[in-house]
């Protein structure tokens, strides 16, 4: 059996193979990602590769083995679930759950995972977006695009997901009703500084910078 700590490990390593297209993940990303000294990291390196849960060559970078990845899947499944079960049975806000889970997930139990899946009527995406892997490790995809990647007025989306799950950023849009789900209408771009005016759910408009429109994920 994993400890806590090295299932957070192979949690960040394929989270961040993912963002690299699968690339080998260097320690020093690792370390940055998690708050770790590099010594803590590359002790941890050497531990989990000894269990064959991932492969790694100096100055190359981590690769997670099949054994590892599917550990890291399932902890992302757990997670999501988690955070699905918080938000919607519990009454917790989107910028909650992420901590509550991050302690839940570590709960060893299939038995448990699944009930909570089927209870959950086998949810495809959790309460920011992000997709849930089945039990066999397979998400659901769909097309979606960043809302600054658009350039027509008068545009009508739906947000489906945000990129950016720090918990300041997850308070500022509860407080401009934005999130997944909401229907937005572009009024306007800024020409100077590309700035996004919208109107959210044919009600309330408000006006977000290029940045935080790079953070919101729509329907194309």
């Amino acid at each position: 059996m994993l400890s806590t700590s090295e299932e957070n490990y192979l949690k960040a390593i394929y989270k961040i193979g993912q963002m690299n297209a699968g690339h080998p993940v260097l320690t020093n990303t690792i370390s940055a990602e998690l708050g770790t000294t590099a010594a803590s990291v590359t002790d941890m390196v050497k531990k989990l590769a000894d269990k064959k849960f991932l492969t790694h060559e100096k100055y190359y970078g981590v690769i997670l083995s099949k054994e590892g990845q599917k550990t890291a899947l399932d902890l992302l499944r757990r997670h999501r679930l988690w955070e699905t079960f918080l938000h919607n049975n519990l009454g917790f806000g989107w910028e909650e759950v992420h901590e509550l889970a991050e302690q839940l997930e570590h709960i060893q139990s299939k038995k448990l995972t699944d009930r909570l899946d089927a209870f959950l009527g086998h949810p495809k995406f959790d309460p920011h977006g992000d997709p849930i892997p089945n039990e066999q490790g397979s998400f659901t995809y769909r097309n979606q695009i960043t809302l600054n990647s658009i350039q027509e007025v008068g545009k009508k989306l739906i947000m489906i997901a945000v990129k950016n799950q720090d918990v300041d950023f997850l308070k500022y849009l509860n407080n401009i009703q934005l999130k997944p789900g909401a229907v937005l209408e572009i009024i306007s771009i800024g020409e100077y500084d590309r700035s996004y005016k919208i109107r959210i759910n044919q009600k309330e408009e408000t006006v977000l910078t290029f940045e935080v429109a790079h953070e919101i994920i729509i329907k194309p």
